[in-house]
């Protein structure tokens, strides 16, 4: 048979660009992201908003990636706490997702707005995410960047919705590539052990003890710009689960909310409660939360770490970091500290230390892992504060897009994760 006679594959339908237009109205971006940009829509017939995010299959395989795996995830989903995909198209050279438009505000932002703030207010927020967690891990989701609450509308009652599923995957046996936050990483994702869903209930173990005290657990002084050591420093401290219910944040929580925060960020992820353990908790269902005014002390906080930078508004435009040489095993397993204590920071750690000194040279025969930018992304710089599927605020769409802070914190994922992450045989996995 000629050559020309085979086939080769069947042809793929694409959408024409003017069928996104027909039926969208595009506004101006709103910001870029690291995969994909973000747009206001308005359906012509309806009229009705929405949120739009274009990912440029130009940009590369990791951007493609990115796009065909949200879409199959939220295709998955349907549950009032996660903002659900509304409608998808695929042109020759973009996807485009169309997704729920959230007009309210982030937690953080509604906090310092508030005259009257407590634990019981805590509490109903993290219930919230806790009950979309449990819904994703009864599909066999991990979300895996688990960060930016945000109010669906502004109404007194609002609900909590969570978003950005671009780095979610499916749980068919346990994962093994680095992703996600920095502050927000579960030890065993640190240590480069195989993981799963309990990296989820550790990141709202952080965003609790963040909402009760105004501060992360996790945090490291080192001067702004040297990354290398403060992201060194940090996984340590990740690692042998070092932080601690200090004075005087910490002073006027109850018990029963430290006990949940210890129990979500315990550093045996075997030991660590599941969402749907921590859903029955006293202090989530059991009416445990106190009504004690606690707005003082965590808005202080708040406004004091967030001027800084250090863990919100724009992403972190990080194009190479310097790579770590690969850590060598240990068979000892980290302390675990107890309620209101420090880990000991000598203390054996449960994986190899991912933040020794780097080798000058990668072992020959192997790929030194580069961390890059997908093409495009330098084009715009995000506006703070804001997240997929977010309405920014009168005030952020006045304000020009502010240069990114080199202390603030990116998700990175298949790639973009810290060179800290990354062994030389990982970075050829991740070829292709």
């Amino acid at each position: 048979m000629p050559f020309g006679c085979l086939t080769i594959g069947e042809k793929k339908d694409y959408h024409s660009p003017s069928d996104v237009t027909d039926k969208y109205d595009l506004g101006q971006i709103v910001k870029s992201e690291e995969f994909c940009e973000i747009f206001r829509a308005k359906d012509r017939t309806t009229m009705k908003m929405y949120t739009c995010k274009k990912f440029l299959k130009k940009d590369g395989r990791k951007v493609r990636k990115a796009a065909k795996n949200e879409i199959a995830i939220l295709k998955m989903v349907k549950h009032p706490n996660i903002l659900q995909l509304v409608d998808v198209f695929e042109t020759k050279k973009e996807y485009f997702l169309f997704l729920e438009l959230a007009t309210g505000r982030e937690v953080f932002d509604w906090i310092l707005d508030q005259g009257y703030y407590s634990e019981r207010d805590t509490s109903n927020v993290v219930r919230q995410v806790l009950e979309a967690v449990a819904y994703l891990h009864s599909l066999h989701i991990v979300h895996r960047n688990l960060k930016n609450l945000v109010y669906y509308n502004r109404l007194k009652n609002s609900k909590i919705v969570i978003s950005d599923f671009h780095l979610a995957k499916l749980e068919n046996g346990l994962i093994k590539e680095p992703c996600g936050t920095p502050e927000y990483l579960a030890p065993e994702v640190v240590g480069r052990q195989r993981y799963g869903r309990p990296v989820d209930c550790w990141a709202t173990g952080v965003i609790t003890y963040i909402l009760l005290s105004g501060n992360p657990p996790f945090y490291d002084e080192t001067d702004d710009d040297d990354y290398e050591n403060h992201d060194k420093n940090l996984f340590r401290k990740i690692l042998a689960g070092d932080y601690e219910f200090d004075s005087p944040y910490w002073d006027e929580i109850s018990d029963s909310a430290k006990s949940l925060v210890a129990r979500l960020m315990e550093v045996d992820q075997d030991q660590r409660l599941t969402a749907q353990e921590a859903i029955n908790h006293e202090w989530i269902s059991g009416g445990a939360a106190s009504d004690k005014n606690i707005k003082e002390n965590v808005c202080a906080q708040i406004e004091k770490n967030f001027a800084r930078a250090k863990w919100k508004k724009a992403v972190r435009v990080t194009t190479i970091m310097k790579r770590l040489r690969a850590p060598e095993h240990s068979d000892a397993k980290p302390a675990n500290p107890a309620a209101g204590a420090p880990a000991d920071s000598t203390a054996p750690q449960a994986a190899a230390d991912p933040t020794a000194p780097s080798s000058a040279t990668a072992p020959e025969g192997s790929t030194a892992p580069v961390t890059e930018l997908p093409a495009g992304a330098e084009k715009s710089q995000p506006a703070p504060e804001a997240s997929a599927g977010v309405a920014p605020s009168a005030e952020d769409q006045r304000q020009p897009s502010p240069a990114p802070h080199g202390d603030e914190p990116t998700s990175r994922c298949n790639g973009e994760a810290s060179a800290a992450l990354h062994t030389p045989a990982e970075a050829g996995d991740e070829q292709g």
